[in-house]
């Protein structure tokens, strides 16, 4: 998917790092769904990167304020707190934990990027060495624990049925401010006027 033209050239130059640079400083800090496991670093941080992208390319996982595949959050020096840190579960390296930092603790994409990334990654995962890859938003966004309950929903139904497509209720996690005062009006005041 192709970017907006910027007004001042096409070039990148100095935006990004490169899917091939290792950059803690523009990584977000491990959160606690990580905290304890074996946080990948350098080349294997690197490596599943990389197979990231072309998942989410392929699932159109892509953040639609930037206007990108998520994975270039990653890379992206303007929010270099922000993007997917990755651990192998302390007990079971066959499991994957994915933990999103969104840019602002407010990101309305949260909730649909997150669940995204879950069905990206587990329904292709032929594509890379893990059996599962949990994932959860971190804790600075302000819906991340109902954000979290429903992705840990997901990843239950998904392991008992072994479909990334199982829906689970999310009520109005995730939906904007209008879409919610819409749902919670009431009928209407004035008159029976059939205009």
């Amino acid at each position: 998917m192709a970017g907006f033209p910027s007004p001042f050239g096409d070039s990148d130059d100095g935006l990004f790092d490169d899917y091939d640079e290792f950059v803690p400083d523009h990584l977000p800090a491990v959160g606690q769904f990580l905290d304890g496991h074996d946080v990948l670093t350098g080349a294997d941080h690197l490596a599943f990167h990389r197979v990231t992208r072309d998942l989410f390319e392929e699932r159109k996982v892509y953040d639609m304020t930037f206007n990108y595949n998520l994975a270039r959050l990653n890379l992206d020096t303007r929010h270099r707190n922000a993007g997917y840190r990755y651990a192998e579960e302390a007990d079971d390296p066959s499991v994957l934990r994915a933990e999103f930092t969104p840019t602002t603790p407010f990101c309305p994409q949260t909730h649909t990027l997150t669940k995204g990334s879950f069905r990206a990654w587990n329904g292709l995962a032929d594509r890379h060495e893990y059996d599962l890859v949990r994932v959860r938003a971190d804790g600075m966004h302000h819906q991340s624990e109902p954000i979290n309950e429903e992705l840990a929903e997901l990843e239950a139904k998904y392991r008992e049925t072994g479909d990334v497509t199982v829906t689970v209720d999310s009520g109005d996690v995730g939906s904007n401010p209008m879409e919610r005062a819409r749902l919670e009006e009431g009928p209407t005041r004035g008159s029976d006027a059939p205009f």
